[in-house]
């Protein structure tokens, strides 16, 4: 982790390449430092953060003034750090009557930040409580409602709760961070009595990397892979030479524990929908016996999108691996516990995240849980069946090949596709697509459930999502389209963003086609696209065109139309599915 004088210095880089992003921090203690560590993480993190920084202690006056300075800098984010320490100062005023009500107190105020209309569109970043044991009742305090320790929990209990109300409220969670750091290290009580500050010189940069967590996952970034070594990485020993019953696997005392435990960490981020991958130097075979025999594996073959063992370098199969999910680079994470390898890897796939895994694989758990490396701003059901849908791909790949024609092979594959507004059941999934798609996506506008669900409302907004699914399986769903209206005869399209993984089998034809068909049902004439260029979207630089749109010159950005009126059908070999 960074040091706060590193952060910083962070300030003095120049940041004309990075993404601007406007963010505001209230407080009721002081925030200077805070402020200053936000920002030195978000250049570490690639943006270029503009903060408005509200006076102290000026939390309730910043969201119940409509002209306070908050509302009038517009931030897209909003993080507010009401202390566990001041929530203590309150508590201690309030009459016997009155503690137990602290903690609904406190959350109607939150709930009246979720529920301004001026702060639509906003995303609010809310530090929930750690913990102050001020031992007024010693564990008793479990059973007493009134006393601190029993709102301060039950506070933090219903603030989760809530952010499963509110799309727009996001819990950064800094009593886990307690948890896991100790209170010694985040609170220094001769800085607080001197300054008002709660959060120590050493807890800052930690706190400032999850809210930078929470941002850039909502801004698109985070982790969708993790890419593991086999030998002393899940199992102890080498299979090539220690044999099955040889390697250090089980549940009982010894370093064995360490790695069943690792694996059943592994397998709940499986779970959760992060993809498995294996790139080992070993035979295949010998590789995956393991899986298949070994009494005390957790994870299974089944739980691997993609099994790279041959004696190729760690470098070529992470780049095949990448070929074959069609991910960037800096979605993905790479754990091996030699350094060598890791030192090859950094070295030659940038943006690739390879942590420096500890010596004994007995720390591996705790070193990896601090650093949080699958922070995510959304989950669904259809999470878990990732792995599922890639090892499906790897089919689709093979049976291509066996084809000469492209016609013939899109054919044989018998797609479908549902095709639909956006409704209560699939926002969701389409708030988490605008989130995570960066390659196929023409504007990269980033929409939470809130968001997803306000278009869908707008009678003026067309709004379209696609599924796909085809004889291997269903993809779910899979692109999504915004149009808004600019005039009585042109349609603006707002958002076209579409998974990487259904590339080539025509998707865009067909989405286009559902377009064209639903502008002219409304009585438009004309369809405009916007291509807007990030670091990762330059596969769709000449989308447009290739679709038959006309550039239009002297736009201030790229911009494409497209005459629905005259316009013939793209083909394709999908057939709409009706439900």
């Amino acid at each position: 982790m960074f040091q706060f004088k590193e952060l910083k210095k962070n300030l003095n880089k120049n940041t004309s390449g990075l993404t601007s992003l406007k963010m505001a921090l209230v407080g009721d203690t002081a925030t200077q430092f805070l402020a200053t560590a936000i920002r030195g993480m978000g250049v570490e993190r690639g943006y270029d953060i503009d903060l408005f920084e509200a006076e102290y202690n000026q939390v309730e006056r910043q969201f119940m003034d409509p002209t306070s300075d908050m509302y009038q800098f517009d931030a897209e984010f909003i993080v507010v750090f009401q202390s566990t320490h001041k929530l203590g100062e309150h508590h201690s005023i309030l009459s016997q009557e009155q503690q137990p009500l602290l903690a609904e107190e406190r959350l109607q105020f939150v709930t009246s930040i979720c529920t301004n209309p001026a702060l639509t569109g906003k995303k609010v970043v809310y530090f929930n409580y750690p913990e102050i044991e001020d031992t007024v009742f010693g564990s008793y305090a479990n059973k007493v409602e009134s006393s601190f320790t029993f709102q301060v929990r039950k506070l933090n209990y219903e603030l989760m709760r809530l952010s499963q109300q509110f799309p727009n409220l996001f819990i950064c969670d800094i009593a886990g961070l307690q948890n896991k750091l100790g209170r010694n290290i985040m609170f220094a009580a001769n800085i607080y009595t001197s300054t008002e500050m709660v959060l120590s010189m050493d807890a800052l940069p930690y706190v400032a990397s999850r809210v930078m967590d929470i941002v850039s996952a909502l801004k698109g970034q985070f982790k969708k892979c993790l890419i593991l070594d086999l030998d002393n990485t899940i199992w102890g020993g080498v299979i090539g030479d220690d044999g099955l019953e040889g390697i250090q696997l089980g549940h009982g005392l010894g370093i064995g524990k360490a790695f069943t435990e690792f694996q059943m960490w592994v397998k709940k981020l499986k779970q959760r929908g992060i993809i498995i991958c294996v790139a080992s130097k070993n035979n295949a075979e010998t590789a995956k016996e393991p899986f298949e025999k070994h009494p005390d594996m957790v994870l299974k073959l089944e739980d691997i999108a993609v099994f790279q063992a041959n004696w190729e370098t760690k470098v070529d199969n992470i780049r095949t691996i990448q070929q074959i999910l069609n991910i960037g680079f800096d979605s993905m994470v790479f754990l091996d516990d030699n350094p060598f390898e890791r030192n090859m890897v950094r070295d030659n796939i940038p943006g690739i995240i390879v942590p420096e895994l500890p010596e004994d694989p007995a720390e591996y758990l705790e070193y990896l849980y601090s650093l949080n490396l699958f922070e995510t701003a959304s989950y669904s059901n259809l999470d878990k069946d990732r792995t599922k849908q890639y090892q499906v791909e790897a089919q689709r790949v093979s049976l291509s090949k066996s084809f000469t024609n492209e016609a013939d092979f899109l054919k044989s594959l018998s797609m479908v596709s549902v095709v639909s507004g956006f409704t209560k059941f699939n926002i969701p999934r389409v708030a988490q697509l605008s989130q995570r798609s960066n390659q196929f996506n023409l504007r990269t506008v980033r929409y939470t459930d809130a968001d997803i669900e306000a278009l869908a409302n707008d009678p003026s907004v067309i709004d379209l999502s696609f599924t796909l699914e085809d004889k291997f399986g269903d993809n779910g769903l899979i692109a999504v389209v915004i149009m808004k209206p600019i005039n009585k005869d042109t349609l603006f399209v707002d958002t076209w963003f579409m998974s990487c993984r259904v590339l080539k089998r025509g998707m865009e034809n067909f989405t286009l086609n559902t377009m064209v068909e639903k502008a002219k049902s409304t009585g438009y004439k004309k369809i405009i696209g916007e291509y807007l260029p990030t670091s990762k979207n330059k596969m769709v630089e000449n989308h447009y065109i290739c679709l038959g749109f006309t550039k239009i010159e002297n736009s201030a950005t790229a911009q494409f139309e497209i005459n629905i009126v005259t316009y013939q059908p793209r083909e394709c070999y999908i057939e709409t599915k009706t439900i």
